[in-house]
């Protein structure tokens, strides 16, 4: 996942530029054509790749139990990485519910 990431948080902290600014100035793609990518797209891709990752710390963690696997660290830190991206996807779902919530007070 393409997130804030020590280089981005020391640009946001030197330049004062928002945490999407800086991600469009480092991620854009590099290529001229345009493609679309709504955000329902974006989101279903983005909860596909959380449900994997929830799927294989499972997987781990049941080798781990089965006795399959030994090295334990790398089980807790992929059980980590799936724990936070869930977090992430949560806040992410909370903030677009507050938006729509926001959105539907206005009059029109």
């Amino acid at each position: 996942m393409d997130g804030l990431t020590i280089s981005t948080a020391k640009d946001l902290l030197e330049t004062g530029k928002t945490f999407s600014e800086i991600r469009k100035q480092k991620f854009a793609p590099q290529t001229d054509s345009t493609s679309t990518t709504s955000f329902g797209d974006t989101l279903t891709e983005a909860i596909g790749k959380v449900n994997e990752m929830q799927k294989s710390a499972d997987k781990q963690m049941q080798a781990v139990a089965t006795g399959e696997q030994t090295n334990i660290s790398e089980v807790m830190i992929a059980a980590e990485k799936a724990d936070i991206a869930l977090k992430l996807m949560m806040t992410v779902r909370n903030k677009v519910i507050d938006a729509y919530q926001e959105v539907m007070k206005m009059q029109v």
